[in-house]
């Protein structure tokens, strides 16, 4: 079935506290695709951010982000009072302010979880219930999180032996003077996925489903590393031995060195991927369909000596493979996964990718390289595709084509046959009308946006992720427009 949808995360949604939430914003986006005739909405990975604001390196594979908390549903809730929600500095500003954000939310997360732990005991039933239920990643996460406030934010390598190799009797002593801190990060995973119930709820009422985003590697200070290490290639002191990167290419003489930890794929087998079993698991709970980040990483991936400082000494090393999808289906049955197969794709990664039916990745800003063969134009898409005008690492289409030489703004120009005035709406028109099953926009490319709108500039260390959509910007006219090409190509 033909389908397609928008790209756009939680953060870049508009509101009064800095940050877009799970509240009213997101219905009305979600109002808006159904308008538009969408069928998904996209975004990036859910979990609390840590080095960058990096929603790819967040401090657990499980939690939800606590600034996604809408603070009105708190007062609805009897949590908070509606002069709490008063004196937030730059009222429904223009970019993501995390900083400003979290400094005005702890304080308001905090008088809540105080007049709920110490309130009636009959409105926690439910809290009880969820800590229970989650209770295979929310234990290990919340005391994470107080240990790492106890350590003011240090990496867990850098805590004292007993807590960094979770000796059992430390760890019952630290759960015990930590309670209350352990319940209060309890407290907001609680209040989160209550929230992110009810969106998806009102998205699946108005038919729009949910495509999360699941990286295949995770960030080394995170709850997992700390509390599953041994699933880790991790030193005594628990410093990697080896890290995750690609070898040197056109665009980068050295490679890239990104620092993940890698897996040690050999000791998740022997569980039977359990970790990675819940990890999925837990995902399909939240969304209706998943993007697995980096799926050349499942056949073989690039490793990087710790101790350089580059990438160019690296090597590659086979992954998991078939054995892993193999058992990921057995165990939780068909799930609707895009493997996003951009770069060297192989011929063994590409029949690994078809092996198990997924559907691959097509980025239209990559396809204009001269060639005819280039598999990014349209004309040699499979059909079980999913086509994009451009993803968070690139710049907006407005932004790619500005930047473009003469010659290969006229290759562009000849494809799409326009002067290139809307240069946003040719490309989402060519995802459209492509065979691909699945054609995806990011919101900014609906607006015509130019780089100030980029989302990410990959190896820029600051400056990403803080592009938010302005209240009202989706016109009517966006919507009469994206909804007819829809309809035009029979994506409804």
């Amino acid at each position: 079935m033909r389908s397609s949808g928008v790209l756009l995360h939680i953060s870049s949604l508009p509101g009064p506290h800095g940050v877009g939430d799970l509240g009213e914003e997101a219905v009305r986006f979600a109002a808006f695709l159904h308008r538009a005739r969408q069928s998904w909405w996209q975004m990036f990975p859910l979990g609390p951010p840590g080095i960058s604001n990096s929603p790819y390196q967040v401090l657990s594979a499980f939690a939800g982000n606590p600034l996604f908390i809408n603070l009105e549903k708190l007062v609805q809730g009897g949590l908070l009072d509606r002069p709490d929600l008063a004196g937030f500095p730059g009222h429904d500003s223009a970019k993501t302010d995390y900083e400003a954000a979290w400094r005005y939310k702890k304080i308001r997360f905090r008088k809540a979880f105080y007049r709920f732990e110490f309130g009636p005991k009959r409105v926690r039933a439910g809290f009880e219930k969820f800590c229970e239920a989650q209770s295979f990643w929310l234990d290990d996460y919340a005391l994470y999180c107080a240990l790492k406030e106890k350590y003011h934010g240090v990496s867990w390598e850098g805590w004292d032996e007993e807590y960094r190799r979770r000796r059992p009797a430390a760890l019952r002593r630290v759960a015990k003077e930590f309670r209350l801190k352990i319940r209060y990060h309890q407290f907001l995973q609680f209040h989160f996925f209550n929230q992110w119930r009810a969106l998806k709820a009102a998205c699946r009422e108005l038919g729009v489903g949910l495509i999360g985003d699941v990286p295949i590697f995770v960030a080394h200070d995170s709850a997992d590393v700390w509390a599953h290490q041994e699933l880790f290639w991790l030193d005594k002191k628990g410093k990697p031995t080896c890290v995750a990167g690609c070898p040197p290419d056109y665009f980068s003489r050295t490679g890239q060195r990104w620092g993940n930890p890698l897996y040690r794929w050999e000791a998740s087998r022997r569980t039977g991927y359990d970790w990675w079993l819940k990890r999925i698991e837990t995902m399909f709970k939240l969304f209706d369909a998943a993007r697995l980040d980096h799926f050349i990483g499942f056949h073989n991936y690039w490793r990087i000596p710790a101790d350089q400082q580059t990438a160019e000494k690296g090597k590659w090393i086979l992954g998991p493979g078939a054995p892993f999808f193999e058992t990921l289906f057995r165990k939780l049955g068909r799930l609707d996964l895009i493997a996003e197969d951009l770069g060297a794709i192989t011929p063994p990664v590409a029949a690994l990718r078809d092996r198990f039916d997924l559907p691959g990745m097509r980025v239209l800003q990559f396809a204009f390289s001269g060639k005819s063969s280039n598999p990014f134009l349209p004309h040699n898409y499979p059909v079980n595709t999913v086509a994009y005008t451009g993803t968070h690492d690139n710049d907006t289409t407005v932004g790619w084509f500005s930047a473009l030489n003469s010659r290969d703004r006229k290759r562009v120009l000849n494809y799409v046959g326009s002067e290139g005035k809307e240069i946003n709406w040719d490309l989402i028109h060519l995802a459209m009308g492509s065979v691909a099953k699945t054609a995806i926009a990011p919101a900014q490319d609906l607006l015509g946006l130019g780089t100030e709108a980029r989302m990410n500039l990959p190896g820029t260390p600051s400056g990403n992720w803080e592009w938010r959509l302005k209240r009202g910007s989706l016109t009517p006219r966006i919507t009469r427009r994206l909804a007819h090409l829809t309809e035009l190509y029979g994506r409804v």
